[in-house]
């Protein structure tokens, strides 16, 4: 028997799964909505230990099932029971993802009262496609193991919601934005996230490996702004209905085959101090010069998405994406974000949660046109 009936206000079929941020045996602060892109079950484990023993019977009994590219188990505890759960849990935790909810936040997020426990079928673009009683896993499981791969899912092939706007850049301009980056050499490039309120860079080579150089030239940074307010966000406001007043970030990023370049699958605004962004903007500088790379978003499928020389790919920060890693050569592209007045006021106000490594951001009065973080304006 489904659950939608039996409580008040379980999410249900079609509704889409919160972007939690849960604790991991690992990660203090995981992401729940980076696993979309495959088939979940979501399971939030009940009150009474003998069910919470038969519902994880059942899981383990279908464990061939899971395979982390098409469908992956979740397992979720209020942290009440965490220290009764943990011999199980870590029997568990190799083959599963399991996460401790300290607050109970993914019980009430999802509707569903801790003492009770909940089984979710959730699709590949974490959505919900079912949900069963605890006691009715087996059922769920049954469900599960009739679904087909994520890229079928929907019934109908599905496009990313993305903008490729070729012709951003001139050729001659892109092979200047390499000879500054060569010229220069890059940094290794961080992870922005957030602990204890506070927006921070870390490093971290399991989620990413890229190099990154600065333009700290004003002409140069300059001549980037002019083009894109020329050139791209007359296509941007066209597509999405979005007039971008303010670009973040002068950055020409490479990722290297020989360093094993890649990002892997986030979503650039889930901190105070990124939650400002609207739109990611990826400017490929080399096209044909190197082999893997390109832009995946998982939410719609495996599709690989790789703009022209010179073209830019826009989409939204909420979307969850990851760029593939580099098979062969060196991928460049110049990578800025953009906002509007609002979005500024709001990156004023989180200012006092950035962490001092990452300075500090004062927002100017707005004027026509578009203006960069160091204040050079464009404008018609």
């Amino acid at each position: 028997m489904t659950l939608h009936a039996c409580l008040e206000h379980p999410l249900a079929f079609g509704e889409p799964v919160p972007l939690l941020h849960l604790k991991t045996p690992a990660n203090p602060r995981f992401a729940l909505g980076s696993l979309a892109g495959r088939w979940m079950l979501l399971t939030l484990l009940p009150k009474d230990e003998t069910a919470r023993g038969a519902l994880l019977d059942a899981v383990e009994k279908a464990s061939p099932l899971f395979k982390l590219e098409e469908r992956i188990l979740t397992l979720v505890t209020p942290a009440a029971f965490e220290a009764a759960m943990t011999p199980r849990i870590k029997a568990l935790q190799a083959r599963f993802v399991t996460l401790f909810d300290e607050e109970e936040i993914a019980y009430r997020a999802m509707g569903i009262p801790v003492e009770d426990g909940a089984v979710f079928v959730i699709d590949p673009g974490f959505r919900v496609l079912a949900v069963f009683r605890p006691g009715d896993a087996v059922q769920a499981i049954q469900l599960f193991a009739r679904l087909g791969t994520p890229d079928t899912h929907a019934g109908v092939p599905l496009l990313a919601p993305v903008l490729t706007v070729p012709r951003v850049f001139e050729p001659e301009f892109c092979k200047t934005l390499i000879d500054y980056y060569q010229a220069r050499g890059g940094m290794a490039s961080g992870v922005t996230r957030e602990r204890g309120g506070v927006t921070l860079v870390e490093q971290d080579e399991r989620s990413k490996k890229r190099f990154d150089c600065e333009i700290d030239d004003a002409a140069l940074r300059l001549a980037a702004m002019k083009r894109i307010f020329w050139r791209l966000l007359p296509e941007l406001k066209k597509a999405f209905q979005f007039e971008a007043t303010r670009m973040e970030r002068y950055l020409v990023a490479c990722y290297d085959a020989e360093t094993g370049g890649y990002f892997n699958a986030h979503r650039d605004n889930t901190t105070r101090g990124t939650a400002h962004r609207r739109f990611a903007v990826s400017i490929h500088l080399d096209a044909g010069a190197f082999t893997g790379g390109g832009v995946r978003f998982p939410e719609y499928g495996s599709r690989v998405y790789s703009p022209p020389t010179g073209g830019a790919l826009v989409f939204s920060c909420s979307m969850l994406h990851e760029a593939l890693p580099i098979a062969s050569g060196k991928r460049y592209a110049f990578l800025p974000f953009l906002y509007d007045e609002a979005a500024a006021e709001l990156r004023e106000a989180n200012a006092g949660h950035l962490d001092p490594s990452i300075g500090s951001y004062r927002r100017s009065a707005p004027e026509e046109g578009m203006e960069g973080d160091d204040g050079q304006k464009a404008a018609r």
